[in-house]
């Protein structure tokens, strides 16, 4: 997408050298997608602690493999 913005020059130059970009717009794409990137942990750091998970795991893995194992069955039956 086009567009026209007027940017720090300063700040494109050290996003260019810290990005190791050869164009603009290769850096401002990078520095963007490393900020949503960041933005995204930041929210993901601020639900620790507020997310109970079940602790059920292993017994969800036994029915996923007894499922696997009808499935395997299943499949060799119809040879």
């Amino acid at each position: 997408m086009r567009t026209t913005l007027n940017l720090d020059e300063k700040m494109v130059k050290e996003a260019m050298r810290i990005t190791r970009s050869k164009s603009k717009a290769e850096a401002i794409n990078r520095v963007l997608s490393e900020f949503i990137r960041y933005r995204k942990l930041e929210e993901l750091k601020a639900l620790s602690g507020k997310v109970r998970i079940a602790d059920n795991w292993q017994e969800m893995e036994e029915t996923e493999l007894k499922a696997q194992e009808k499935r395997e069955r299943g499949w060799h039956g119809d040879r």
